[in-house]
């Protein structure tokens, strides 16, 4: 683990466990790398090397004030590429992580990589707007804005139960682990918290997805109400060429807790492919 130099003055906390093919795995909003603690376990066991991070303002990265939007978050991205020498690598994006992939593909040309994966991925476009009816209205995003600056613990305590389904679960994840993630979520700056609301929401990646030229799994759950899958998953299945579609019936948003060991093993058994 250590903190790499990124785009700017700004460094990034990293975690580098195992060796063999490097799988660099991008966390969700508002999370950061302990999100994937799990996965990357289950892939460096398999005798891979899995590479995590904490995005810019989130976990133990530097918070900067500028830099949240998605041609600098797809730079920060090619810094950790560059710096651990991965070479043929896999890029894994949960979530808001999944726009740093595509914009990775498109922006950097792919370099380095030969496989990519989406989980409950925000691509291609979350907005609605006249040419995208299925996106989800600014004022939904405007209301998150303000009840994260109003009381932030609050809202995440809210927002994380229907992140991993609780309510609608037959084996909901557990209170400790819905404090985990307030906790994790709360070690974010909320600048960054708020930028990166605005860029996920609002960016449109629907010309990036053309860039994905490498085989790409794309892994979603039925029932996300945090990201749902008609408007995201199955809309980027269509818009990637080399792409295979895995829904998770009944899962919500939070697939790295809730189905872990399912998560685990697709991602491992894509990687051997």
């Amino acid at each position: 683990m250590d903190h790499l130099p990124a785009t700017g003055k700004t460094k990034l906390y990293v975690k580098d466990w195992g060796s063999g093919r490097p799988v660099i795995l991008i966390h969700g909003w508002p999370l950061s790398a302990d999100s994937w603690d799990d996965q990357a376990m289950a892939i460096a066991d398999a005798g891979h090397r899995a590479i995590a991070y904490d995005r810019r303002g989130f976990g133990r990265s530097s918070q900067p004030w500028t830099g949240y939007d998605y041609d600098t978050l797809a730079d920060d991205l090619a810094a950790v590429i560059e710096q651990t020498g991965a070479r043929d690598a896999v890029l894994v994006g949960f979530s808001m992580g999944g726009g740093e992939v595509a914009r990775y593909m498109s922006r950097h040309g792919g370099k380095s990589v030969v496989q990519a994966i989406l989980v409950s991925s925000v691509l291609p476009f979350r907005l609605q707007t006249p040419d995208n009816a299925a996106g989800t209205e600014q004022a939904v995003f405007d209301q998150t804005a303000l009840a994260l600056n109003e009381d932030r613990p609050r809202f995440l305590a809210g927002f994380f139960r229907t992140f991993f389904g609780v309510d609608a679960a037959h084996e909901p994840v557990s209170d400790e682990l819905l404090a985990w993630a307030r906790s994790i979520a709360m070690q974010a700056s909320l600048k960054a918290t708020l930028d990166c609301l605005k860029s996920f929401s609002s960016t449109d990646f629907r010309r990036d997805l053309a860039a994905f030229d490498v085989p790409t799994l794309i892994i979603h759950g039925t029932a996300d109400k945090t990201v749902p899958i008609d408007a995201s998953s199955r809309a980027t299945a269509k818009g990637i060429k080399y792409s295979t579609l895995i829904e998770y019936d009944g899962a919500p948003h939070g697939v790295f807790a809730t189905h872990k060991r399912r998560l685990s093993q697709d991602l491992i058994d894509f990687l051997v492919r």
